[in-house]
């Protein structure tokens, strides 16, 4: 197992996870019988957190492992792209995972995942060890329930790493991202209440994760739930215009400005953690780095796919001065 060298001087940012071959389906899934066009892009949650932190300003590097097919230049190309370090990223003789999506911009996706065998499912705590100055060196490490539903090696490599930046000093966020197709509710809970204690920020979906995880659709009782397992702070999206956040001593819902032309709501939650993350790395506090993330998330629904439009941060700054002040009781 080898990786290619690079810069090894701390990161802001860095995201441990999966990159997906994202195939954009022309016609909604169950009417594609006759066949239906298409085009394909790169995405995955890790991807899109990755990007949305970069261009929030943070030095971000990828913690990945990627296929030797064909799409992996071009993957590996367009992540660069998005001014992500790419240079630790490992190789494996698998092909990369792959998804097809028809979306709208409701945020009704229909998804079909290829994952069984792919590269992104050999991540271990090998690489986690190759990786080990890196992670004990940065400001903040995003991970997710996803990579670690997919192998019980990946599930290690992401415990590991959360432990091994939260021991160093280091900011921890994680979303839980439930996927009942990729894992059960009971190792999705078991991984939760493990990791939750290591999180500075728990980013999650209500009612789609709460219920899977923590048994409400109720988003305050929800961010309660989560902060009695351990986790800092919380925040809870709640569909679209939604989101609670709970510092541990106040719950409040934070105004999400509305976007005027929505294409296609994928990935906006994963552009919310990469942006949140990367202003608490470079030193913003809690609820004003969360207002510059759900800024950015309401801007990135302007593009389609995961990575189809990462804002700004001068546009995303602009976005969010337009918003009042404050925060408002929580649901």
């Amino acid at each position: 197992m080898t990786a290619p060298s690079g810069p090894s001087s701390a990161y802001d940012v860095l995201v441990l996870g999966e990159v997906l071959v994202e195939i954009h389906a022309e016609t909604p899934l169950r009417a594609a019988a006759d066949g239906t066009g298409a085009r394909i892009s790169y995405s995955g949650d890790a991807l899109n957190a990755a990007a949305a932190a970069a261009a929030a300003g943070a030095r971000t590097a990828l913690l990945a492992v990627v296929g030797d097919d064909e799409l992996s230049v071009p993957l590996l190309r367009r992540a660069a792209d998005l001014g992500v370090d790419v240079s630790h990223v490992h190789r494996a003789p698998r092909p990369n995972g792959a998804y097809l999506l028809c979306a709208d911009s409701e945020g009704d996706r229909e998804f079909v995942y290829w994952r069984a065998h792919s590269a992104g499912s050999t991540l271990s705590v090998a690489h986690t060890e190759a990786w080990r100055e890196l992670l004990t060196g940065t400001k903040a490490l995003i991970t997710s329930g996803i990579t670690g539903a997919l192998s019980p090696s990946a599930r290690d490599a992401v415990l590991d790493a959360a432990h091994t930046v939260h021991a160093a000093g280091g900011h921890v966020t994680y979303d839980p991202n439930h996927r009942p197709r990729l894992t059960g509710r009971s190792e999705a809970r078991d991984l939760l209440a493990r990791i939750a204690p290591l999180t500075g920020l728990l980013k999650t979906s209500c009612p789609a994760d709460a219920l899977a995880l923590v048994g409400t659709d109720d988003p305050r009782e929800a961010a309660a739930r989560y902060r009695a397992l351990g986790a800092r702070a919380v925040a809870v999206t709640c569909g679209a215009g939604r989101l609670l956040l709970d510092d541990g001593a106040r719950a409040a819902r934070l105004p999400v400005p509305p976007n005027p032309a929505p294409v296609d709501a994928t990935g906006a939650g994963d552009c919310f953690t990469g942006t949140t993350t990367a202003r608490l790395a470079l030193g913003d506090p809690l609820a004003r780095a969360a207002a510059y993330g759900v800024a950015a998330a309401s801007l990135s629904v302007s593009g389609r796919g995961g990575t189809g439009h990462v804002p700004a941060f001068a546009d995303t700054a602009a976005l969010a001065a337009t918003v009042r002040p404050g925060t408002q009781p929580g649901p």
